[in-house]
Protein backbone atom coordinates (compact mmCIF):
# COMPACT_ATOMS: atom_id res chain seq x y z
CA UNK A 1 0.00 0.00 0.00
CA UNK A 2 1.20 3.51 -0.83
CA UNK A 3 0.94 6.58 1.27
CA UNK A 4 4.42 7.45 2.47
CA UNK A 5 4.63 10.46 4.78
CA UNK A 6 5.74 13.62 2.98
CA UNK A 7 8.88 13.80 5.09
CA UNK A 8 12.57 13.08 5.12
CA UNK A 9 12.05 10.92 8.20
CA UNK A 10 12.23 7.15 7.80
CA UNK A 11 8.89 5.37 8.20
CA UNK A 12 7.88 2.00 9.57
CA UNK A 13 4.91 -0.28 8.92
CA UNK A 14 2.71 -0.83 11.95
CA UNK A 15 3.05 -4.61 11.59
CA UNK A 16 6.69 -4.16 12.65
CA UNK A 17 5.95 -2.17 15.82
CA UNK A 18 2.62 -3.58 17.04
CA UNK A 19 2.20 -6.58 19.25
CA UNK A 20 -1.24 -7.30 17.83
CA UNK A 21 -4.36 -5.95 16.13
CA UNK A 22 -7.68 -7.28 17.46
CA UNK A 23 -11.29 -7.02 16.31
CA UNK A 24 -13.95 -6.53 18.98
CA UNK A 25 -17.33 -8.14 19.59
CA UNK A 26 -20.89 -6.83 19.40
CA UNK A 27 -23.44 -9.07 21.10
CA UNK A 28 -27.07 -7.95 21.42
CA UNK A 29 -27.01 -5.50 24.34
CA UNK A 30 -29.53 -3.59 26.39
CA UNK A 31 -30.18 0.00 25.15
CA UNK A 32 -28.81 1.69 28.27
CA UNK A 33 -25.48 2.71 29.76
CA UNK A 34 -24.09 -0.10 31.96
CA UNK A 35 -23.93 0.48 35.70
CA UNK A 36 -20.47 0.73 37.29
CA UNK A 37 -20.50 -2.94 38.30
CA UNK A 38 -21.91 -4.24 35.01
CA UNK A 39 -20.15 -5.37 31.86
CA UNK A 40 -20.76 -3.30 28.76
CA UNK A 41 -19.76 -3.00 25.11
CA UNK A 42 -18.59 0.31 23.70
CA UNK A 43 -20.62 1.96 20.96
CA UNK A 44 -18.86 3.05 17.79
CA UNK A 45 -19.50 6.62 18.95
CA UNK A 46 -17.07 6.01 21.82
CA UNK A 47 -14.32 6.30 19.21
CA UNK A 48 -15.56 8.31 16.22
CA UNK A 49 -15.30 11.71 17.89
CA UNK A 50 -11.52 11.21 17.93
CA UNK A 51 -11.45 11.04 21.72
CA UNK A 52 -12.28 8.10 23.96
CA UNK A 53 -15.78 8.48 25.47
CA UNK A 54 -16.32 5.68 27.99
CA UNK A 55 -19.95 6.67 28.63
CA UNK A 56 -20.84 5.71 25.04
CA UNK A 57 -21.55 2.07 25.90
CA UNK A 58 -24.41 -0.42 26.10
CA UNK A 59 -25.07 -2.86 28.93
CA UNK A 60 -24.27 -6.53 28.36
CA UNK A 61 -27.25 -8.70 29.41
CA UNK A 62 -26.60 -10.60 32.63
CA UNK A 63 -27.22 -13.90 30.83
CA UNK A 64 -24.38 -13.27 28.34
CA UNK A 65 -20.85 -14.14 29.47
CA UNK A 66 -18.27 -11.36 28.88
CA UNK A 67 -15.13 -11.92 26.83
CA UNK A 68 -12.45 -10.93 29.28
CA UNK A 69 -9.74 -10.66 26.64
CA UNK A 70 -11.62 -7.79 24.96
CA UNK A 71 -11.76 -5.58 28.07
CA UNK A 72 -10.51 -2.09 27.22
CA UNK A 73 -7.29 -1.15 29.01
CA UNK A 74 -5.25 1.99 29.52
CA UNK A 75 -2.81 2.37 26.64
CA UNK A 76 -5.07 0.75 24.03
CA UNK A 77 -5.36 2.53 20.70
CA UNK A 78 -8.82 2.11 19.16
CA UNK A 79 -9.54 2.54 15.44
CA UNK A 80 -12.99 2.48 13.82
CA UNK A 81 -12.94 -0.12 11.03
CA UNK A 82 -16.32 0.39 9.33
CA UNK A 83 -18.98 3.04 8.94
CA UNK A 84 -21.55 4.36 6.48
CA UNK A 85 -19.61 7.65 6.39
CA UNK A 86 -16.14 7.49 4.83
CA UNK A 87 -14.63 10.15 7.09
CA UNK A 88 -15.57 8.11 10.18
CA UNK A 89 -13.61 5.04 9.04
CA UNK A 90 -10.12 4.99 10.52
CA UNK A 91 -10.87 7.50 13.26
CA UNK A 92 -8.48 6.83 16.13
CA UNK A 93 -8.27 7.52 19.84
CA UNK A 94 -6.03 6.42 22.68
CA UNK A 95 -7.42 5.15 25.97
CA UNK A 96 -6.32 6.89 29.15
CA UNK A 97 -8.26 6.38 32.35
CA UNK A 98 -11.05 3.85 31.83
CA UNK A 99 -13.54 2.13 34.09
CA UNK A 100 -13.37 -1.69 34.24
CA UNK A 101 -15.71 -4.08 32.42
CA UNK A 102 -15.97 -2.32 29.06
CA UNK A 103 -15.30 -4.35 25.90
CA UNK A 104 -14.12 -3.41 22.40
CA UNK A 105 -17.03 -3.53 19.87
CA UNK A 106 -16.99 -5.39 16.57
CA UNK A 107 -16.61 -2.27 14.40
CA UNK A 108 -13.42 -1.23 16.19
CA UNK A 109 -9.84 -2.51 16.04
CA UNK A 110 -7.68 -2.53 19.16
CA UNK A 111 -4.01 -1.79 18.44
CA UNK A 112 -1.53 -2.90 21.10
CA UNK A 113 1.85 -1.25 20.66
CA UNK A 114 5.27 -2.66 21.50
CA UNK A 115 6.19 -0.24 24.33
CA UNK A 116 9.91 -0.66 23.64
CA UNK A 117 9.60 1.15 20.30
CA UNK A 118 6.19 2.84 20.20
CA UNK A 119 4.38 5.15 22.62
CA UNK A 120 0.62 4.46 22.29
CA UNK A 121 -0.28 8.15 22.54
CA UNK A 122 2.22 8.91 19.77
CA UNK A 123 0.65 6.12 17.69
CA UNK A 124 -2.79 7.71 18.05
CA UNK A 125 -1.41 11.12 17.07
CA UNK A 126 0.42 9.73 14.04
CA UNK A 127 -2.66 7.83 12.84
CA UNK A 128 -4.73 11.03 13.04
CA UNK A 129 -2.28 12.89 10.77
CA UNK A 130 -2.94 13.94 7.19
CA UNK A 131 -0.55 11.34 5.79
CA UNK A 132 -2.17 8.48 7.70
CA UNK A 133 -5.60 9.71 6.60
CA UNK A 134 -4.44 9.56 2.99
CA UNK A 135 -3.31 5.96 3.44
CA UNK A 136 -6.61 4.98 5.06
CA UNK A 137 -8.61 6.56 2.24
CA UNK A 138 -6.49 4.68 -0.30
CA UNK A 139 -7.07 1.35 1.44
CA UNK A 140 -10.79 1.81 2.13
CA UNK A 141 -13.37 -0.33 0.36
CA UNK A 142 -17.12 0.19 0.24
CA UNK A 143 -20.32 -1.60 -0.72
CA UNK A 144 -24.00 -0.97 0.05
CA UNK A 145 -23.19 2.31 1.76
CA UNK A 146 -20.75 0.68 4.20
CA UNK A 147 -17.04 1.54 4.04
CA UNK A 148 -14.34 -0.46 5.80
CA UNK A 149 -10.68 -1.22 6.28
CA UNK A 150 -9.16 -4.58 7.19
CA UNK A 151 -6.64 -5.69 9.79
CA UNK A 152 -4.14 -6.14 6.96
CA UNK A 153 -4.72 -2.54 5.88
CA UNK A 154 -3.99 -1.33 9.40
CA UNK A 155 -0.85 -3.42 9.71
CA UNK A 156 0.43 -1.95 6.43
CA UNK A 157 -0.04 1.68 7.55
CA UNK A 158 3.26 3.52 7.86
CA UNK A 159 4.15 6.10 10.49
CA UNK A 160 7.36 8.12 11.04
CA UNK A 161 10.01 6.03 12.74
CA UNK A 162 11.02 8.33 15.58
CA UNK A 163 13.00 7.51 18.75
CA UNK A 164 10.88 7.06 21.88
CA UNK A 165 12.16 10.21 23.55
CA UNK A 166 11.13 12.31 20.53
CA UNK A 167 7.77 10.53 20.35
CA UNK A 168 7.18 11.58 23.94
CA UNK A 169 8.08 15.20 23.15
CA UNK A 170 5.43 15.17 20.41
CA UNK A 171 2.94 13.67 22.86
CA UNK A 172 3.82 16.38 25.41
CA UNK A 173 3.28 19.14 22.82
CA UNK A 174 -0.07 17.64 21.87
CA UNK A 175 -1.04 17.34 25.55
CA UNK A 176 -0.19 21.00 26.18
CA UNK A 177 -2.72 22.00 23.55
CA UNK A 178 -5.24 19.55 25.00
CA UNK A 179 -4.92 21.18 28.41
CA UNK A 180 -5.54 24.63 26.96
CA UNK A 181 -8.47 23.39 24.90
CA UNK A 182 -9.83 21.47 27.90
CA UNK A 183 -9.83 24.62 30.04
CA UNK A 184 -11.75 26.49 27.33
CA UNK A 185 -14.20 23.60 26.95
CA UNK A 186 -14.90 23.66 30.69
CA UNK A 187 -15.56 27.39 30.47
CA UNK A 188 -17.80 26.77 27.46
CA UNK A 189 -19.88 24.21 29.35
CA UNK A 190 -20.46 26.73 32.14
CA UNK A 191 -21.46 29.39 29.62
CA UNK A 192 -23.93 27.03 27.98
CA UNK A 193 -25.47 26.18 31.34
CA UNK A 194 -25.85 29.92 31.98
CA UNK A 195 -27.41 30.35 28.54
CA UNK A 196 -29.89 27.55 29.25
CA UNK A 197 -30.80 29.16 32.57
CA UNK A 198 -31.39 32.52 30.91
CA UNK A 199 -33.50 30.84 28.21
CA UNK A 200 -35.68 29.14 30.82
CA UNK A 201 -35.98 32.39 32.76
CA UNK A 202 -37.11 34.25 29.63
CA UNK A 203 -40.08 31.88 29.26
CA UNK A 204 -40.98 31.63 32.93
CA UNK A 205 -42.70 35.01 33.13
CA UNK A 206 -45.33 34.44 30.47
CA UNK A 207 -48.36 33.09 32.29
CA UNK A 208 -50.71 35.58 30.63
CA UNK A 209 -49.36 35.35 27.09
CA UNK A 210 -51.68 34.60 24.19
CA UNK A 211 -51.23 31.09 22.79
CA UNK A 212 -51.98 30.11 19.21
CA UNK A 213 -51.23 27.26 16.83
CA UNK A 214 -47.87 27.77 15.15
CA UNK A 215 -49.41 27.71 11.66
CA UNK A 216 -51.27 30.96 12.43
CA UNK A 217 -48.03 32.92 13.00
CA UNK A 218 -45.49 31.02 10.87
CA UNK A 219 -45.21 28.98 7.67
CA UNK A 220 -43.93 25.39 8.01
CA UNK A 221 -42.34 23.63 5.02
CA UNK A 222 -40.52 20.36 4.35
CA UNK A 223 -37.31 20.29 2.35
CA UNK A 224 -35.68 18.42 -0.52
CA UNK A 225 -36.33 14.68 -0.77
CA UNK A 226 -33.10 12.86 -1.58
CA UNK A 227 -32.63 9.84 -3.78
CA UNK A 228 -34.09 10.86 -7.14
CA UNK A 229 -32.12 13.92 -8.17
CA UNK A 230 -32.94 15.45 -11.58
CA UNK A 231 -30.29 15.61 -14.30
CA UNK A 232 -29.83 17.65 -17.45
CA UNK A 233 -30.87 21.13 -18.41
CA UNK A 234 -32.61 23.26 -15.83
CA UNK A 235 -30.90 21.67 -12.82
CA UNK A 236 -28.67 23.36 -10.26
CA UNK A 237 -26.44 21.86 -7.56
CA UNK A 238 -26.55 23.56 -4.17
CA UNK A 239 -25.56 22.94 -0.54
CA UNK A 240 -28.24 21.67 1.83
CA UNK A 241 -28.60 21.19 5.59
CA UNK A 242 -29.60 17.84 7.05
CA UNK A 243 -30.44 16.57 10.54
CA UNK A 244 -26.74 16.23 11.45
CA UNK A 245 -26.21 19.95 10.78
CA UNK A 246 -28.96 21.12 13.15
CA UNK A 247 -27.78 21.07 16.77
CA UNK A 248 -29.35 22.54 19.87
CA UNK A 249 -29.50 26.32 19.28
CA UNK A 250 -26.83 26.32 16.56
CA UNK A 251 -26.10 25.16 13.02
CA UNK A 252 -22.92 23.17 12.29
CA UNK A 253 -21.67 23.74 8.73
CA UNK A 254 -18.42 21.78 9.06
CA UNK A 255 -19.83 19.00 6.82
CA UNK A 256 -22.41 20.27 4.34
CA UNK A 257 -23.51 18.05 1.45
CA UNK A 258 -24.77 19.13 -1.97
CA UNK A 259 -27.87 18.13 -3.95
CA UNK A 260 -29.26 18.76 -7.42
CA UNK A 261 -32.72 20.27 -7.88
CA UNK A 262 -34.65 21.88 -10.72
CA UNK A 263 -33.93 25.60 -10.77
CA UNK A 264 -37.69 26.24 -10.64
CA UNK A 265 -37.78 24.56 -7.20
CA UNK A 266 -35.21 26.88 -5.64
CA UNK A 267 -37.65 29.19 -3.83
CA UNK A 268 -39.55 26.20 -2.47
CA UNK A 269 -36.51 24.78 -0.67
CA UNK A 270 -34.24 27.80 -0.15
CA UNK A 271 -33.37 29.10 3.29
CA UNK A 272 -33.35 32.74 4.37
CA UNK A 273 -31.60 34.24 7.40
CA UNK A 274 -34.02 34.01 10.30
CA UNK A 275 -35.59 30.69 9.28
CA UNK A 276 -35.97 28.30 12.21
CA UNK A 277 -34.93 24.74 11.37
CA UNK A 278 -36.56 21.88 13.32
CA UNK A 279 -35.49 18.25 12.95
CA UNK A 280 -38.10 15.61 12.20
CA UNK A 281 -36.58 13.07 14.58
CA UNK A 282 -34.44 9.96 14.80
CA UNK A 283 -32.95 9.38 18.25
CA UNK A 284 -35.10 10.96 20.96
CA UNK A 285 -32.55 13.72 21.51
CA UNK A 286 -32.95 14.78 17.85
CA UNK A 287 -36.75 15.09 17.99
CA UNK A 288 -37.71 18.72 17.33
CA UNK A 289 -34.14 19.93 17.78
CA UNK A 290 -33.91 23.46 16.43
CA UNK A 291 -31.73 26.42 15.52
CA UNK A 292 -32.11 29.68 13.59
CA UNK A 293 -30.32 29.92 10.24
CA UNK A 294 -27.94 32.88 9.98
CA UNK A 295 -27.39 32.77 6.23
CA UNK A 296 -23.68 32.03 6.40
CA UNK A 297 -23.90 29.92 3.20
CA UNK A 298 -25.53 31.53 0.17
CA UNK A 299 -28.24 29.65 -1.75
CA UNK A 300 -28.54 26.94 0.88
CA UNK A 301 -31.41 24.40 0.96
CA UNK A 302 -32.78 22.05 3.62
CA UNK A 303 -33.47 18.31 3.54
CA UNK A 304 -36.98 16.88 3.91
CA UNK A 305 -36.17 15.60 7.43
CA UNK A 306 -35.62 19.21 8.51
CA UNK A 307 -38.67 21.48 8.73
CA UNK A 308 -38.27 25.14 7.78
CA UNK A 309 -40.33 27.46 9.99
CA UNK A 310 -40.60 31.00 8.64
CA UNK A 311 -42.08 33.39 11.21
CA UNK A 312 -44.53 36.17 10.36
CA UNK A 313 -44.57 39.64 11.89
CA UNK A 314 -45.89 38.56 15.32
CA UNK A 315 -43.15 36.15 16.35
CA UNK A 316 -39.36 36.45 16.44
CA UNK A 317 -37.58 33.27 15.29
CA UNK A 318 -35.12 33.43 18.22
CA UNK A 319 -38.03 33.55 20.66
CA UNK A 320 -39.78 30.65 18.94
CA UNK A 321 -36.52 28.67 19.10
CA UNK A 322 -36.39 29.26 22.86
CA UNK A 323 -39.87 27.82 23.21
CA UNK A 324 -39.38 24.75 20.98
CA UNK A 325 -36.22 23.90 22.97
CA UNK A 326 -37.90 24.44 26.36
CA UNK A 327 -39.18 21.64 28.58
CA UNK A 328 -42.73 22.53 27.54
CA UNK A 329 -41.85 22.48 23.84
CA UNK A 330 -39.96 19.20 24.16
CA UNK A 331 -42.90 17.67 26.06
CA UNK A 332 -45.20 18.54 23.16
CA UNK A 333 -42.97 16.84 20.58
CA UNK A 334 -42.59 13.76 22.76
CA UNK A 335 -46.35 13.59 23.32
CA UNK A 336 -47.40 13.84 19.67
CA UNK A 337 -44.38 12.15 18.05
CA UNK A 338 -44.49 8.59 16.78
CA UNK A 339 -42.14 6.52 18.94
CA UNK A 340 -40.56 3.08 18.50
CA UNK A 341 -38.07 1.98 21.18
CA UNK A 342 -35.65 4.93 21.41
CA UNK A 343 -36.60 6.47 18.03
CA UNK A 344 -39.27 9.07 17.33
CA UNK A 345 -40.52 11.36 14.58
CA UNK A 346 -42.94 14.23 14.06
CA UNK A 347 -44.73 15.35 10.91
CA UNK A 348 -45.44 18.80 9.49
CA UNK A 349 -49.05 18.78 10.69
CA UNK A 350 -47.92 18.23 14.28
CA UNK A 351 -45.45 21.09 13.95
CA UNK A 352 -48.16 23.37 12.53
CA UNK A 353 -50.57 22.51 15.36
CA UNK A 354 -48.02 23.16 18.11
CA UNK A 355 -49.45 25.69 20.63
CA UNK A 356 -46.94 28.50 21.03
CA UNK A 357 -46.89 31.63 23.24
CA UNK A 358 -47.03 34.97 21.43
CA UNK A 359 -46.13 37.87 23.75
CA UNK A 360 -45.87 41.40 22.32
CA UNK A 361 -42.82 41.89 20.09
CA UNK A 362 -41.31 44.45 22.48
CA UNK A 363 -41.43 41.90 25.28
CA UNK A 364 -39.90 39.21 23.07
CA UNK A 365 -37.00 41.56 22.28
CA UNK A 366 -36.50 42.46 25.95
CA UNK A 367 -36.49 38.82 27.09
CA UNK A 368 -34.09 37.81 24.32
CA UNK A 369 -31.48 40.44 25.28
CA UNK A 370 -29.67 38.46 28.02
CA UNK A 371 -29.91 35.24 26.00
CA UNK A 372 -28.32 36.85 22.94
CA UNK A 373 -25.54 38.31 25.09
CA UNK A 374 -24.82 34.85 26.53
CA UNK A 375 -24.75 33.35 23.05
CA UNK A 376 -22.21 35.92 21.92
CA UNK A 377 -19.93 34.87 24.78
CA UNK A 378 -20.42 31.23 23.80
CA UNK A 379 -19.52 32.04 20.17
CA UNK A 380 -16.31 33.81 21.25
CA UNK A 381 -15.10 30.80 23.25
CA UNK A 382 -16.10 28.40 20.46
CA UNK A 383 -13.99 30.49 18.08
CA UNK A 384 -11.02 30.36 20.45
CA UNK A 385 -11.30 26.57 20.67
CA UNK A 386 -11.54 26.18 16.89
CA UNK A 387 -8.48 28.40 16.35
CA UNK A 388 -6.47 26.53 18.97
CA UNK A 389 -7.37 23.17 17.39
CA UNK A 390 -6.14 24.45 14.02
CA UNK A 391 -2.82 25.56 15.52
CA UNK A 392 -2.52 22.28 17.42
CA UNK A 393 -2.91 20.27 14.25
CA UNK A 394 -0.40 22.40 12.33
CA UNK A 395 2.22 22.14 15.08
CA UNK A 396 1.82 18.39 15.44
CA UNK A 397 1.98 17.86 11.65
CA UNK A 398 5.24 19.83 11.59
CA UNK A 399 6.66 17.78 14.45
CA UNK A 400 5.71 14.53 12.74
CA UNK A 401 7.28 15.48 9.43
CA UNK A 402 10.34 17.02 11.02
CA UNK A 403 9.57 20.57 9.92
CA UNK A 404 10.62 23.32 12.34
CA UNK A 405 7.84 24.23 14.78
CA UNK A 406 7.49 26.07 18.01
CA UNK A 407 6.54 23.60 20.74
CA UNK A 408 4.15 25.25 23.25
CA UNK A 409 5.04 25.33 26.92
CA UNK A 410 3.31 22.59 28.90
Amino acid sequence: MGGEFMTERPTVALKDVLRRVETGWSPVCEPRVPAADEWGVLKLSAVTSGRFVATEAKALPAAVAPRFGLEVRRGDVLVSRANGVKSLVGVVCSVGEVRPKLMVPDLVFRLVADPDVLDPDYLAIALASNAARWQIDEAMRGSSGQYKISQADVRDLRVPRIPLDEQRRIVAAHAAFKRRIGALERALRKLRVAEQGLSAEALSVGQGWERVHLESVAAVAAGVTLGSEPVGDGTIELPYLRVANVLDSRIDTADVKRVRILSAQFERYALRPGDLLLTEGGDLDKLGRGAVWDGRIESCLHQNHVFRVRCGDRLLPDFLALYTASSEGRAYFLRVGKQTTNLASINSTQVKKMPVPVPPLEEQQRLLGPVRAARKRVAVVEGQIAKLRTVQRAVVEDLLTGAEAQTPAA
